[in-house]
């Protein structure tokens, strides 16, 4: 999924584009990550999407969509248990980036990536210019608005999800392995959205 809006004027110099992930240590669910391109106008109180309230970081994530070239990639949980969610990740920085371009009809300048690692050499697909910054989720604003809308995309998936599967409290838990999660595991066992590949779900299976 990808969006960019008419009109867009991206802020003048190389196209940069900032990327994260969310989503990697859930027990359930996929992983998601999105790329966005700044435009001139930036949205303001741009942070760590981890640091926001659930209340501002909504607000950002229609501000950062209407205002910013943007793109999502989801890598679901059965890829997840098939390559392994590093590569997983790896995967979904790559498509994101992607679409992203395709969308813009230009290739970036740099890609700037929230971690200590990129796709670049792990992924044969991914073919530009990459910069890993620790931390750059909390510092560089293309990066805080990706880790904003993957976060905000990831948290409706899951919303969704529970109601299909509501014994796990997903609407609460987003997936992540909290005690109430970890007891529905037990009591119902793995849903088909749980990473059979984790070591939580696949010790359950055992049992």
């Amino acid at each position: 999924m990808s969006g960019v809006t008419p009109g867009l004027t991206v802020r003048d110099g190389p196209i940069v584009i900032g990327v994260d992930e969310a989503g990697r240590g859930p027990l359930a669910g996929p992983v998601v990550a999105a790329a966005v391109v700044l435009g001139r106008a930036i949205p303001s109180g741009l942070d760590d999407s981890k640091r926001l309230s659930a209340k501002r970081r909504a607000v950002l994530d229609t501000a950062i969509r209407q205002s910013c070239g943007w793109a999502v990639a989801v890598v679901d949980p059965e890829e997840i248990d098939r390559v392994n969610i590093f590569m997983s990740t790896m995967l979904a920085m790559t498509r994101a980036v992607a679409r992203l371009a395709s969308a813009l009809g230009s290739a970036p300048d740099e890609v700037l990536i929230d971690g200590n690692l990129t796709p670049a050499g792990r992924c044969p697909e991914w073919c530009w210019p990459a910069r890993a910054i620790v931390g750059g989720d909390g510092i560089e604003p293309a990066i805080s608005a990706a880790s904003i809308i993957a976060k905000e995309w990831r948290d409706r998936m899951m919303l969704e999800a529970a109601a299909a599967h509501p014994h796990y409290g997903w609407e609460r838990n987003k997936g992540y392995g909290t005690p109430e999660h970890m007891e529905a595991l037990r009591l119902h066992g793995p849903s088909p959205l749980h990473r059979r590949s984790f070591a939580p779900v696949a010790q359950l299976s055992l049992i």
